[in-house]
């Protein structure tokens, strides 16, 4: 129990060092070259406005983080219900994959105007921007991991006279497993992004509004310290999503796989 308290505190105390090295040389900054609050407010001034409006805060981080998270399942599941159609044939592959590419390679803020065209202001118009963001690396994890087969499994399957749906659920989909927790992980953090983005255009004109529209409100005001708050509380938003889903991909793994006991296999 101490071997692994102390573990964890070696782990955790350079990054908090770190830390705060950086507030106290950001804060010296700030006051030595008397920088304009609407600016660069120092670290202080950035609490005490988290302080003053942590309800507001708080109420917008929340319906961020039910938007990324709508996004996020809805892309976890797509991205898999495509993949699972990708593994089976090449052609389709071929054909369809660039299209997977495009939501990649379009940037986001492009086509968030459009999907609010389509959908219309609301809740609904920031979980499919968020979606759409994050589903291409789910699509090519999990592509990836249904294809790339051992061919003397395959083989084996196929000596057994295995159907397609049995060499889809029993072969191809477990193999899958840890590509798509590492693109679930990276998914995470795109949807955050999303969310965000999303929120931008589409968080104007109601009475519930997330960080999105929160930070860009603060910026218009140059109430610089808000935003600075807001922002703060994006990314340690993106942190909580990205930790809870690692978190949640490392106990699938190891209940799916143990190395251990695949090492001592002869």
């Amino acid at each position: 129990m101490t071997l692994g308290r102390n573990s964890l505190l070696r782990r955790i105390t350079p990054p908090v060092l770190f830390l705060l090295l950086v507030l106290l040389l950001w804060e010296a900054a700030v006051v030595w070259f008397q920088t304009p609050i609407y600016l660069l407010p120092g670290p202080l001034r950035v609490a005490q406005a988290a302080i003053a409006n942590g309800g507001g805060i708080v109420q917008s981080t929340a319906i961020t983080a039910v938007a990324a998270g709508c996004g996020f399942a809805a892309s976890v599941l797509i991205g898999v219900v495509v993949a699972l159609v990708f593994s089976q044939s090449q052609a389709i592959r071929s054909s369809c994959y660039p299209y997977a590419i495009f939501l990649q390679t379009v940037p986001i803020v492009a086509i968030a105007p459009l999907i609010i065209t389509w959908f219309g202001y609301g809740f609904q118009s920031v979980v499919i921007v968020a979606f759409v963001i994050s589903l291409f690396p789910v699509i090519t994890n999990a592509t990836t991991g249904m294809v790339a087969i051992d061919p003397l499994l395959l083989d084996l399957f196929h000596l057994h006279n295995a159907t397609r749906w049995q060499i889809l659920v029993k072969l191809r989909l477990p193999n899958s497993v840890p590509y798509v927790v590492t693109g679930a992980k990276t998914s995470s953090g795109l949807a955050v992004v999303g969310a965000i983005v999303g929120e931008f255009f589409v968080g104007a004109g109601t009475g519930r509004y997330g960080l999105g529209f929160l930070i860009r409100q603060k910026l218009e005001l140059l109430q610089t310290p808000d935003m600075f708050a807001a922002v703060i509380a994006s990314a340690l938003l993106g942190v909580v999503i990205f930790a809870s889903v690692s978190l949640t991909g490392a106990t699938v793994l190891a209940r799916w796989y143990n190395p251990a006991a695949a090492a001592r296999q002869p």
